[in-house]
């Protein structure tokens, strides 16, 4: 159980309510685990649910009845990928294989496990897409209401796959961080589950399951480094948190990775900030990468001291390359995946091209969602050729002779 929440940023403690900034510094709260009671083995997280239920000891909420889903996604090799970079060994964790697609399954089985226990009824988010179909499946799972706020315009496949789950959207005329403005006013008026505001604190915990998963999937060694893309911030230092929790305990082998995060050039207030060696500003959004387009994140600062204190570093990637890279996955690893996945390959290109990486590397790259939500960004190498019934013309196009 879960009784207090800490501040990442000055250590102010607070009862573990449905809380997610600190009243003194606004920085991000999150929950306190009593580390001499816990009694966590591999053998116990082994024997658990094909879920990231298995690491319920390491998670803020109790687990649902339902503990199938999420998590719990492969971890592939990508030989041919890693052949054309020249690094030694790459893995793709592939989380487009949660049920709606995307890793904020994750967070959200956690929020929403958290909102049961507060008798909170109604569950909410500002999200660019993928929060937005995690949040209504769940609420459609779990047989509460769901009320989604998003920026207007956002793709016709994502707001599909929201509305598909009864859940109510309200589109939003300006950007994510506009939304996100209006919800944060909207969570002291309304007695509602907020995954990414009142429930943040728990929410973000669901991101360490990513650490746990890849490293007991790797035979509980660590990889040499693990390339994310950045939204806000706080999935990559979640990841972070999890290798560190997994060393605490005993349970890893291997120093912590390196840790490289990636942004879209349209919107890159995170790897600007490290580049330049100060703290983030806030940029307008214009990128394709419209998943992780946030221009105020709330956990910029932190990202960076995550960079630099595992080794790593926070690129910027040019925004003609992120389909070119949606491709190259496509082609090498057999791979769709989305936006954010074109830029985290940037990413892991720009560490080869700048040396930070070699043929003694294994590099685990985050697949965080599926490109079939976004086609529009994709740049395909192949070709539909419209021909009539008839084989002779088949054969002449093919070059067979007849």
């Amino acid at each position: 159980m879960i009784e207090t929440l800490r501040c990442r940023v000055c250590e102010s403690e607070y009862p573990a309510v449905a809380s997610g900034t600190c009243d003194r510094c606004f920085g991000p709260l999150e929950p306190v685990y009593d580390w001499e009671s816990l009694d966590v083995t591999r053998e116990r997280i082994e024997a658990g649910p094909r879920s990231l239920w298995r690491y319920a000891d390491l998670l803020p909420a109790a687990p649902p009845a339902d503990v199938s889903s999420p998590g719990w996604t492969p971890l592939v090799p990508a030989p041919r990928l890693a052949s054309v970079l020249g690094v030694g060994e790459v893995l793709l964790k592939l989380d487009l294989a949660n049920p709606t697609h995307s890793f904020k399954d994750r967070v959200v089985a956690v929020a929403a496990a958290k909102a049961a226990e507060f008798g909170l009824d109604t569950l909410s988010a500002t999200s660019t897409g993928n929060l937005a179909n995690a949040v209504a499946a769940r609420a459609a799972a779990n047989g509460v209401p769901a009320v989604i706020f998003c920026p207007a315009g956002l793709e016709p496949q994502k707001l599909a796959a929201t509305t598909i789950y009864g859940a109510r959207i309200y589109g939003v005329r300006g950007s994510y961080d506009d939304c996100s403005r209006l919800v944060s006013e909207l969570a002291g008026e309304v007695d509602w589950g907020i995954v990414n505001v009142n429930l943040r604190s728990y929410y973000a915990e669901g991101s360490k399951t990513l650490a746990f998963e890849i490293c007991e999937q790797l035979g509980w060694e660590t990889p040499d480094a693990v390339f994310v893309p950045i939204g806000s911030g706080a999935m990559f230092t979640k990841i972070w948190q999890g290798f560190q929790q997994l060393e605490r305990l005993g349970l890893s082998t291997g120093e912590r990775p390196r840790l490289f995060g990636a942004q879209a050039a349209g919107c890159a207030p995170v790897a600007t900030a490290f580049a330049e060696e100060r703290a983030v500003m806030p940029v307008r959004p214009r990128s394709i990468a419209s998943s992780i387009a946030i221009g105020n994140p709330a956990d910029g600062d932190l990202a960076i001291a995550t960079a630099r204190a595992s080794g790593g570093a926070v690129y910027a990637v040019p925004e003609e390359e992120i389909g070119l890279n949606i491709s190259l996955l496509a082609e090498t690893g057999g791979i769709f995946g989305e936006g954010a996945t074109g830029v985290a390959l940037g990413a892991l290109r720009e560490a080869v091209r700048r040396g930070d990486l070699g043929e003694s590397d294994r590099v685990v790259l985050l697949v965080t969602g599926t490109g079939l939500k976004t086609p529009q960004l994709a740049e395909p190498s192949g070709s539909v050729v419209e021909i009539d019934p008839d084989i002779d013309a088949l054969l002449e196009d093919l070059g067979v002779p007849v």
